[in-house]
């Protein structure tokens, strides 16, 4: 049992379990009904995603000083307690089932789902 992190809109793999789209917005111009079927996810989860503000700062960090300033307002906001408390839950869930967690950024070096996969870590999550 492991937890993926992967970029949303790829190819499903055979194991990959439930997508979980750790997205702030849906994907533009495609249907709800479709977001399963074309592959972005199954389940929309923004409460992973940075706040708004945050994404902003995230997309505009060009020099690695930049990204650590996003990093570590990123990891602040996830220690807020029910987001914390949903990072333990999907470590645990980890041991005993497939699932993904996704963003769209095709840089998973400059994307929040780096940091996700730092977290996930931390709290003992197995992940591929």
């Amino acid at each position: 049992m492991t937890v993926r992190i992967l970029r949303l809109g790829t190819p499903r793999l055979p194991s990959e379990g439930l997508r979980i789209g750790a997205v702030r917005h849906p994907p533009r111009g495609v249907p709800k009904s479709r977001y399963a079927s074309h592959n972005w996810f199954d389940v929309w989860f923004p409460n992973l995603s940075p706040s708004a503000e945050l994404l902003k700062l995230g997309r505009a960090a060009k020099s690695e000083a930049e990204w650590q300033v996003f990093l570590r307002k990123f990891k602040a906001e996830m220690s807020d307690p029910e987001k914390s408390r949903t990072l333990d839950l999907l470590a645990a869930l980890s041991h005993q089932t497939d699932f993904s967690v996704g963003c769209y950024c095709a840089d998973e070096s400059h994307c929040h789902r780096s940091i996700l996969r730092a977290l996930l870590l931390e709290r003992g999550a197995v992940l591929e």
